[in-house]
């Protein structure tokens, strides 16, 4: 489904709600209409206003008897030029004024023909009688006042009165005064000896002001019923272009129409002041008077302009907004059509990957291949992830099609994780097949040994007892160090690594074990033939007891300074062996996190004695929430103002070049850290404002996810490096403007290192006050989980910047500890040792202590200035823990302990900054030691019978082995060892050694057992 059905399937279900709206507008246009008929003159000023100009008629206002409507014919010589039509649109325009008000008004003719002749008033009262077409109540007529023209009009109208009244009622007045009998004082004008203040120019000022303002609410009313049918019949189109020049088009229209919406409101507000104006001059307690009337008229028209105005602008804006809607989906559409091309390709890359491999060589390069498709896909996969972050922003302002935008966030969450399963099957199978190859490498290689040392095993060598018995260890020896891989059968491997099994595989496998089938059984016939030649009665091998060098001081088994006065540790196991190599490269700035030690909270509430425990625990998770929503805005705000931004066209021109392929390392992994707040955590969170005790379950719960933190960490170095690179760039500085941020974009950067520090104040403040309630146990557990995390993101910021370590140093594990100590170290070869420790000068060490290792490294001088100082620790030296023992106290410092190898062979002598550090690395280093020897007792006690049973003799010195070769460094003279496993070897009973001149320099020192002091 695409955004046009999408469009109509909305607009279908939106139908109701447009219509209503959209008959809104046609009910108050039509009652506009309506009142603009009633209140409208069919005629007009101009048709009529020269005449109305020259007074041949007016209109003064006045009232007679039953409120009928006085029509004034002053004297004016215009009356007899003024043709009959004329005279007629006079009268009706004067009729229709007072009727449209008020339907079947009756009117008065007030005729003036004082100054006139009688000629003249009966053509005038012919002409009324022929032209005037309202309800003509009477006719009053002021005759001449000159005797003679009196006398001629009291005769002529006394023989063509029959005549007149037959048509309309006429009466002949004498003079004003008769006038006043018929019509009261206040409704005449000071013409006729009245008080009615009327003004002919104002009068016609006002009637055109009046004709001009419905003029134009018939205009605006017309205009706006136009664009409400034009907006209702407009189609939608389908191109994104297209529709925002529409959009456009429709908002410059609109906004024309309230501009003359509201010029018009303007004139009606100024012409209803100035009706208000003469009323309050005139008779404004008179609820007929005409000007009041006029003042209803432009109010009620002015109310439904507004009226109608509403209406339009609620149908507007509904219009508008599916617009602007439909035009977001257009893009989004548009984005997500791009995020599933990328996806495709992706996943044809993927697919197109080898998925069988015969060769090392062809592994290595399918690794490197997978390395750079999982690069591209996890670009792709974080762009993917901003558009589903933008469609999440869609829904939640509730757009229309909600249903869709979801949908395609869905397709591509799961072509995201789709193809992310993919990738890790394929590196699975890979690596799978891998293992198998090595496997089968190293069991040719020890076949090819075999043969080397059957061989080498001369037959005048072993025709003696002692020397059969020595063949015949060696031959066990090394059958002990049998891969372990030729335990299984061809078909148990072919089931095993039946995912990634091939025909060359398959041949591989069948010609090694041929091949191992072949030397193991030359091995047997050797073997055969040396036992018989051996002396069958060979003393049994018994361990040897454990010896101190030194009595201890104490008894007690407590492994601490307090009990126990220089406990040693010793496991005389095999040491590493070539030195790394240092290496050169550039290591990312150090940033120290927090530390994590400090007690100090970062919230406080009230004062003591004012809130109860439970309410100070409400405030503080109160403020973990609100703290936490913030964030998760404050994440959301960064990657769609900033790094979706580095996809819009039309800021990508202002993107650096050094930053559009290095995105990924300004930004780290943010998306992942806000997917894990936004749809998990916050929501653990706000379920537990009621229920504040399973605030330590949530963190506990979510201890894993929160290891993402360390690799955001792990960037942050590279993330400020190519920030001061790009910073001043107009990219950054527009978006920031968009959005409205005080703050650059780095210290947004910086929130997840904030807030990660943040959490463990708070848990300390919630803690205070949870002592013996339900669910401390669970806050306490939480708090050392966000501490333990702290210090072990802050001890892998030192990790990566380890230099010169030869190999991964990721495979070493995490950093349990690590810091700087003065270092002095001795070496022994024999009976010579070097200068007493005391006399040299300690070396500055940073050590890295491992679960398996131990790493002592040079700090490297800061190099660059200001912010650009990257220190850095070259490696110097590896210990394997398994050849580690510990002195807890040297004299001279109370901070002095050693760590010494292959039986004191070399003992470093470790100065710490103070006491408290010195326990802490000593109980870290008993718990590793203490751990490895309840392993290696367990060994021993599983390899016990086998021991027993084992007929050893001393190896002879045969051609091409030299008589040390299998055992560890360090191991002392006068020991026989025997290969347990491949990390442990255990000291047997030692035999007198054969004759050999001894060193010049000393004896040798007795023999170390494996043993604890």
């Amino acid at each position: 489904m695409g955004p046009a059905s999408a469009l109509e399937e909305s607009s279908m279900a939106e139908t109701a709600e447009e219509m209503e709206s959209y008959g809104c507008l046609v009910r108050a246009g039509s009652q506009l209409e309506s009142t603009l008929q009633q209140v409208t003159v069919p005629l007009s000023m101009k048709e009529v206003g020269g005449y109305i100009e020259k007074k041949v008629a007016y209109l003064s206002g006045g009232r007679g008897e039953d409120s009928s409507v006085i029509i004034t014919l002053p004297e004016s010589s215009a009356f007899r030029d003024i043709p009959e039509e004329a005279l007629a649109k006079v009268f009706t325009y004067l009729t229709l004024i007072p009727r449209t008000r008020q339907p079947g008004v009756k009117f008065i003719i007030i005729l003036d023909r004082r100054l006139d002749t009688w000629a003249s008033i009966k053509t005038a009262l012919a002409r009324i009688a022929a032209s005037f077409p309202g309800n003509l109540h009477l006719v009053l007529v002021l005759r001449p006042t000159s005797f003679f023209h009196r006398t001629v009009t009291d005769i002529g109208f006394r023989f063509s009165q029959e005549n007149f009244m037959l048509k309309m009622p006429v009466v002949m007045l004498s003079s004003v005064t008769d006038l006043l009998k018929y019509i009261n004082e206040n409704q005449l004008t000071s013409e006729f000896g009245g008080t009615l203040d009327y003004c002919h120019s104002d009068w016609i000022v006002l009637r055109t002001a009046i004709e001009s303002f419905a003029v134009t609410v018939k205009d605006v009313a017309h205009t706006l019923q136009a664009f409400g049918n034009e907006l209702a019949e407009s189609a939608v189109p389908r191109d994104g272009d297209a529709v925002q020049s529409l959009l456009e088009s429709h908002n410059g229209k609109y906004r024309k129409l309230k501009e003359a919406i509201g010029s018009l409101s303007k004139e009606g507000q100024h012409l209803l002041s100035s009706l208000e104006s003469t009323t309050s001059a005139r008779h404004s307690e008179d609820p007929d008077w005409d000007v009041h009337l006029d003042w209803e008229t432009v109010q009620r028209l002015l109310a439904q302009v507004r009226d109608m105005e509403l209406a339009f602008d609620g149908y507007f804006e509904k219009h508008r907004l599916k617009l602007h809607q439909y035009l977001q989906l257009l893009r989004y559409e548009q984005s997500f059509q791009e995020m599933q091309s990328c996806l495709s390709r992706a996943s044809s890359q993927q697919s197109a990957l080898p998925t069988t491999v015969d060769t090392p060589a062809q592994v290595e390069q399918a690794l490197e291949q997978l390395d750079a498709v999982e690069t591209f896909a996890q670009e792709v996969t974080s762009r993917a992830q901003v558009v589903i972050l933008h469609g999440h922003r869609l829904s939640a302002g509730h757009h229309y099609a909600t249903a869709l935008i979801m949908q395609r966030c869905n397709e591509l969450r799961h072509g995201c994780d789709g193809l992310s399963g993919a990738l890790a099957s394929k590196r699975h199978h890979l690596l799978q097949a891998q293992r198998l190859l090595m496997s089968l490498d190293q069991a040719q290689a020890w076949s090819d040994d075999g043969a080397y040392l059957l061989a080498n095993q001369l037959v005048e060598k072993f025709q003696s007892k002692e020397g059969a018995q020595t063949a015949l260890k060696a031959i066990e020896s090394f059958l002990e160090g049998s891969p372990p891989i030729t335990a299984s059968g061809p078909e148990v491997l072919a089931l095993e690594y039946e995912a990634v099994m091939t025909p060359q595989l398959q041949e591989k496998i069948n010609k090694t074990f041929e091949k191992h089938a072949a030397v193991q059984q030359m091995i047997q016939n050797r073997r055969a033939g040396l036992r018989k030649l051996a002396d069958k009665h060979v003393r049994p091998v018994q361990l040897v007891a454990p010896r101190a060098e030194n009595p201890p001081h104490s008894k007690s088994p407590i492994f601490s300074p307090k009990h126990s006065d220089g406990l040693k540790f010793t496991f005389d196991l095999p040491l590493p062996g070539k030195r790394a190599s240092r290496k050169g490269p550039n290591t990312p700035k150090i940033e120290v996190i927090h530390d994590y030690r400090d007690s100090r909270s970062c919230v406080s509430y009230g004062v003591d004695g004012e809130d109860s425990p439970d309410v100070l625990k409400r405030h503080v998770i109160r403020e973990l929430i609100e703290t936490e929503r913030i964030y998760v805005e404050e994440l959301l705000s960064v990657l769609l103002g900033y790094k979706a931004e580095m996809d819009n066209p039309l800021l990508v021109a202002l993107l650096p070049p050094v930053l559009r392929a290095r995105r990924g390392t300004l930004f780290g992994n943010m998306p992942d850290i806000y997917n894990f707040h936004s749809r998990m955590f916050l929501q653990d969170l706000e379920g537990c404002l009621d229920t504040p005790e399973g605030v330590g379950i949530c963190f506990l719960s979510r201890k894993e996810n929160f290891q993402m933190y360390e690799r955001y960490c792990q960037n942050k170095p590279r993330s400020d490096a190519l920030w001061r690179q790009v910073s001043d760039c107009a990219f950054f500085q527009e978006c920031q403007k968009r959005l409205g941020h005080k703050l650059g974009l780095d210290s947004y950067l910086l929130k997840p290192v904030q807030r990660l520090t943040k959490y463990q104040l708070l848990l300390k403040e919630l803690l205070k006050h949870s002592t013996e309630c339900e669910g401390s146990s669970e806050l306490q557990g939480a708090l050392t989980a966000m501490l333990d995390l702290l210090k072990s993101v802050n001890d892998s910021m030192h990790q990566i910047a380890i230099t010169g370590y030869e190999g991964d140093i990721c495979e070493l594990g995490r950093v349990l500890m690590q810091g700087s100590f003065s270092v002095w170290i001795s070496h022994k070869r024999g009976a010579t040792r070097m200068k007493e420790l005391a006399r040299f000068k300690p070396m500055q060490r940073h050590l890295f202590l491992y679960e398996s290792a131990m790493l002592f490294c040079k700090r490297r001088e800061e190099h660059g200035d200001g912010r650009d100082k990257t220190p850095s620790y070259g490696f110097k030296h590896c210990i394997k823990m398994t050849a580690v023992g510990i002195t807890e106290n040297v004299k001279g410092d109370p901070r002095k302990f050693e760590i010494w190898s292959s039986g004191r062979e070399e003992v470093y002598v470790v100065q710490a900054s103070s006491v408290e550090v010195k326990t802490s690395w000593l109980s870290e280093l008993r718990r590793i030691l203490t751990n490895q020897q309840k392993l290696l007792r367990d060994e021993l006690h599983q390899n016990g019978q086998l021991l027993e049973h084992t007929n050893l003799s001393p190896p002879p010195c045969e051609r091409g082995v030299r008589p040390s070769r299998g055992a560890p460094r360090g191991c002392l003279p006068g020991l026989r060892l025997v290969s347990a496993t491949s990390d442990m070897f255990m000291c047997l009973r030692p035999r007198s050694p054969r004759h050999r001149s001894p060193p010049a320099t000393a004896p040798s020192p007795p023999p170390v057992p494996l043993t604890c002091h």
